[in-house]
């Protein structure tokens, strides 16, 4: 091979290392982490979760139709800004997820508080009494938050966690039915009871 072709050559090697270093994600697959995804949540997911079941948007239209696993929609709620002028008008930003599905706001972080922790469990062990329910977590399609809430039911001993990445908008891109979501109450389903 002519020297100057050589050269390209590795120029061109050079290039695409560099460009699997810096782009992962675009270069091929995301590795699975051993713990917790701590930062940068919006961002391509692995293809995979230890212990769990993943399942495309097609799948997860069967159980959702067949009724076979409860929903859990993990995507945080916009927290109202600290530095609002006073009097001025605060509304929720409004959560449209999978149809019938729980949602549990902020239980996806990579660390969570104790508050959070019994809040989750809570709304786990209200909708899905036995570990070995079915129970889909899901958020946006790449965004670690239900990666992560999929992970610590599995470390909570449920045994039956099913991860649909494709999310909320995943499943509206493919004309399936969604609705406006209301966090889980935990003191209106103690009325219930």
């Amino acid at each position: 091979m002519p020297t100057a072709m050589m050269g390209k050559a590795t120029i061109l090697l050079l290039a695409a290392s560099l460009f699997e270093t810096a782009y992962p994600a675009l270069a091929g697959d995301v590795a699975e982490p051993a713990g917790y995804r701590m930062e940068d949540y919006r961002a391509p997911v692995p293809d995979a979760l230890r212990g769990a079941r993943v399942v495309t948007t097609a799948e997860a239209e069967t159980l959702w139709r067949d009724k076979t696993a409860v929903f859990f929609d993990v995507m945080p709620k916009t927290p109202k800004p600290a530095n609002l002028p006073a009097g001025t008008i605060w509304r929720d930003a409004v959560r449209t997820d999978i149809a019938g599905s729980v949602w549990l706001p902020n239980v996806g972080y990579g660390a969570i508080t104790e508050e959070t922790a019994a809040y989750f469990r809570n709304g786990l062990a209200a909708h899905a009494p036995a570990k070995t329910d079915p129970i889909l977590f899901y958020c946006m399609t790449d965004c670690w938050m239900s990666w992560n809430a999929a992970k610590r039911a599995l470390e909570w001993g449920y045994t039956s966690v099913i991860w649909y990445p494709g999310g909320a908008d995943g499943w509206e891109k493919a004309g399936l039915p969604v609705a406006e979501a209301k966090p889980f109450d935990e003191a209106a389903q103690k009325l219930l009871q």
